[in-house]
């Protein structure tokens, strides 16, 4: 018996049983995080003093809010940029301080300089530059909008 006869035998209540599952895992990737939309409306504040705040203290150093990479980079200056990649929507942008300071996208490669501009090309898709928000520090609160 081939495989689209055996198919046809289960019924349309097997396969829907052994199908779901799979679109089930389509949505998410373990491994290589989330495909999701670019967040919207972002504002928020960060008190450098706080906990979360002082992972911020070296140059650098990130942390991720809200679908947000907030850096301070090696020149001491703070950077936000979307947690989601340009090239197709996975949430794994971080910040790497070699190469003067980039944000990556580990899941295809995908490098982006401070401002955002793409700085390889994995496909037509990665010409798209990463968002970038606004960044305002007023004593030790850092705000975070766009």
């Amino acid at each position: 018996m081939e495989r689209k006869e055996f198919l046809r035998s289960l019924g349309a209540g097997a396969a829907f049983a052994l199908t779901f599952p799979c679109l089930q895992g389509c949505s998410k990737d373990d491994v290589n995080g989330d495909k999701v939309e670019q967040p919207t409306g972002i504002d928020f504040t960060i008190d450098l003093n706080s906990t979360e705040g002082q992972k911020l203290a070296n140059n650098g150093s990130f942390i991720l809010k809200n679908l947000v990479v907030v850096v301070k980079d090696l020149n001491g200056n703070f950077v936000a940029a979307t947690q989601v990649c340009s090239h197709e929507s996975y949430d794994q942008v971080r910040f790497l301080s070699n190469d003067g300071g980039i944000f990556y996208c580990d899941v295809h490669g995908s490098r982006f300089a401070l401002d955002g501009a793409p700085l390889n090309q994995v496909d037509s898709k990665t010409a798209k530059p990463l968002k970038i928000y606004n960044t305002e520090l007023n004593g030790n609160m850092l705000r975070v909008f766009e």
